[in-house]
């Protein structure tokens, strides 16, 4: 079966940016063009794939693949309420067109009223497109290195429960990546980051912020190249759309009995979004409601705007939503392409040790 691959692109920007109350965002054209001279070389490399039954069977597979786990959350939320199993054509499929660049002018949401049960794999919980994550991205202020390897991040983080589902493609030979670490993390439903103490994340007095772990951690990619976690949609804070940070660690790491791990090299470095009808959607139910921050919608983002503007960037998460309420949860997934020969360490202004949170800001220290 021939599964047709759109060539889009997700990459980290290398803007000068803190992120919390004073942020500055710099537009830098010349990062901007090298971002887009890699796009078109990756789209050269990378345009086989498009072909590639190999790669049509991978796709099919990840459909598969989620919508099991969609069926399967579903029982689950059905079995706590005593209902019956929900059905994928429960969700219906607004539109939402603008004049805003492509990925704002579509909808995510990878459901219609004229889905059923019988619909194929692929096209329910197939992809819009893969994405390219440029090897030199914004890590942002608030990256932790030290983090813990688990699948649920949680904790007791109240918020919209989310199951996160990636897929890694090797951009150079269209085959999943078994092995990569994947490390993500984003603040909680009113906008606070774990393990930083700061005015931009804040309040600087509340040092016990430094212990916190919520909503960070590390999955190692499986044979298929899939990693997942179960964490809840993150909140807003000012200045920036909702997202989420990630970075791809590869090579010789090594993984320590405490489930930390060091070494290796990051290959990519890369933010990821939700579409806005969603945030909005979210950030009606509690505790969001409770954050008086404005909110500012990927249409305003300026990191955001950067990745798509000029580009087939799409940095948006699909997704399905569980039940008819948004509490009942949401599984959103994308599929990401990586270049293993590329290598960046990114700089990093905490860490986390065995025995508590650290700073490091009296100076830099390369991953």
């Amino acid at each position: 079966m021939y599964i047709p691959i759109f060539l889009t692109f997700i990459i980290g920007l290398a803007l000068s940016s803190t992120a919390h109350p004073g942020e500055h965002v710099e537009r830098d054209e010349s990062n901007i063009f090298q971002k887009r001279a890699y796009h078109s070389h990756v789209v050269r490399g990378y345009g086989a794939c498009a072909n590639s039954p190999a790669l049509a069977l991978v796709t099919a597979r990840a459909g598969l693949r989620r919508r099991n786990i969609v069926e399967k959350q579903r029982q689950e939320l059905a079995a706590r309420r005593g209902q019956q199993v929900l059905s994928p054509n429960l969700d219906s499929n607004p539109k939402h067109i603008s004049d805003l660049p492509g990925p704002l002018r579509k909808s995510h949401r990878k459901t219609d009223p004229n889905i059923g049960p019988n619909t194929p794999e692929d096209e329910l919980f197939g992809d819009n497109g893969i994405c390219v994550l440029n090897p030199e991205g914004m890590v942002g202020p608030f990256y932790v290195t030290g983090e813990l390897i688990r699948s649920d991040i949680t904790e007791d983080e109240p918020g919209v429960p989310m199951t996160i589902d990636a897929q890694f493609i090797d951009v150079e030979t269209c085959n999943p990546v078994e092995g990569i670490w994947w490390d993500i993390w984003s603040c909680n439903s009113t906008g606070v980051y774990s393990g930083v103490s700061s005015w931009e994340n804040d309040d600087m007095d509340d040092t016990s912020i430094l212990d916190a772990t919520f909503l960070r951690g590390i999955q190692q990619t499986d044979a298929e190249g899939v990693a997942r976690f179960q964490t809840i949609f993150p909140g807003h804070y000012q200045h920036r759309a909702t997202h989420l940070h990630v970075i791809a660690h590869v090579g010789n790491v090594t993984r320590f009995p405490n489930d930390t791990i060091a070494g290796g090299t990051v290959a990519h470095i890369g933010q990821l979004f939700w579409d806005q009808d969603l945030i909005y959607e979210v950030e009606r139910t509690y505790p969001y409601s409770s954050n008086t921050v404005p909110i500012t919608p990927n249409s305003r983002d300026r990191l955001f705007l950067d990745e798509v503007e000029g580009t087939t960037s799409d940095p948006v998460f699909n997704y399905v939503k569980l039940g008819d309420d948004i509490r009942d949860g949401i599984f959103a997934w994308i599929s990401v392409a990586v270049n293993l020969s590329a290598s960046y360490d990114p700089s990093h202004d905490w860490r986390l040790t065995e025995h508590s949170g650290v700073s490091d800001l009296g100076g830099d220290s390369p991953v």
